[in-house]
């Protein structure tokens, strides 16, 4: 383990006494802003970190796993979690579960918390703002403790981590193909988690299968929140642009959005035919039930544990592992049958 920078070694640098340096940090008013950007510059890059959180370095095995997701709410992670929980027990790890609530700065005080907590390994899907903003270092800290760290379902590439996902543009892909060989000859993709990797990937799937048919010209996208659908927004793409066929990012914009053309007064899936990522209860339960692409959330978090456990364990090579999961298309009331459709 790397020795770390002590308080007193950064206020020795600086040439700044000690309490100046432990108020900079605390982001003390009676500090100036220049001294506060000077300290905690040297500090980042120095590697200090306050002795609480030095002191919880881990000295030996402690069969504890931290989980960071950026929400719960979520049935996609709420699955994951359950197949994270079954197989830690099984294997004899304990979990500490953290929500990041989409928030690099909650994301980072999590990561701290559980290096404090002398945590075996790390499990983490980043928060949006964390893949928004690029602000990653946070995701390097415990690596700097031997403490190794798994990406789940969200990636950055540009973090060392084993890595469990699926191929989100391969599924956006062979998904809207299914609507256009379904006879949809006017697809929109709609997002609710807008700026993640995920999403992005996924909207590259949609654009991929509508060059395919030469339609590279007719991508269409439509962002939205869970406290403000934007219905006119929706209703303008469904007149104007006699839009008949949508892919959604995950489970809550799918079953949003199957409410908002059933309020217009569309047919699911006459008039308009619907696909989502996420096989979860809130769509398998709508009327119609929704059609969707099963990411294996349960699987995602089985595999993550597996991995981090190995990792821990030293059974893995040094070289960082990527395991693509195969997601499945599950067909149901909201697409319109095709020859080459699974419906359950």
């Amino acid at each position: 383990m790397n020795k770390k920078m002590t308080l007193k070694e950064l206020a020795f640098k600086l040439n700044l006494s000690i309490s100046t340096v432990s108020k900079a940090l605390n982001g003390s008013s009676e500090i100036s802003t220049e001294t506060k950007n000077r300290v905690k510059e040297l500090a980042t890059i120095s590697n200090y970190f306050p002795n609480s959180f030095a002191q919880g370095l881990k000295s030996s095995k402690t069969n504890t796993l931290g989980i960071i997701v950026p929400d719960i709410l979520p049935n996609f992670f709420s699955m994951v979690l359950d197949g994270i929980e079954e197989k830690a027990t099984e294997l004899g790890y304990k979990v500490i579960i953290c929500i990041s609530k989409e928030s690099v700065e909650k994301e980072k005080q999590a990561i701290e918390m559980l290096i404090r907590s002398q945590v075996d390994g790390i499990l983490i899907s980043p928060s949006r703002e964390t893949q928004a903003t690029k602000q990653i270092e946070h995701l390097n800290f415990p690596g700097k403790f031997d403490i190794p760290l798994v990406m789940f379902d969200r990636i950055l590439n540009e973090i060392e981590a084993d890595k469990i996902f699926i191929d989100d543009k391969l599924e956006a892909e062979l998904a809207t193909l299914e609507l256009l060989n379904s006879g949809c000859s006017r697809i929109v993709y709609i997002s609710g988690i807008t700026k993640t990797s995920v999403s992005e990937n996924r909207n590259k799937g949609y654009r991929n299968a509508l060059s395919k048919y030469n339609l590279e010209d007719k991508c269409l996208e439509l962002e939205v929140n869970s406290t403000q659908y934007p219905f006119k927004d929706l209703k303008r793409l469904l007149i104007k642009e006699k839009i008949d066929g949508i892919l959604t990012s995950d489970e809550l914009t799918t079953v949003l959005t199957a409410r908002q053309l059933l309020n217009l007064g569309f047919k699911i899936p006459e008039e308009v035919s619907l696909i989502g990522f996420t096989n979860g209860i809130m769509g398998e339960t709508f009327l119609p039930s929704i059609s969707t692409i099963d990411q294996k959330a349960r699987e995602q978090g089985e595999m993550a544990v597996h991995t981090i456990a190995d990792r821990i364990d030293g059974k893995l090579s040094l070289e960082r592992l990527e395991f693509i999961i195969q997601a499945d298309i599950i067909h149901r009331e909201s697409t319109r049958r095709t020859s080459l459709s699974r419906f359950i």
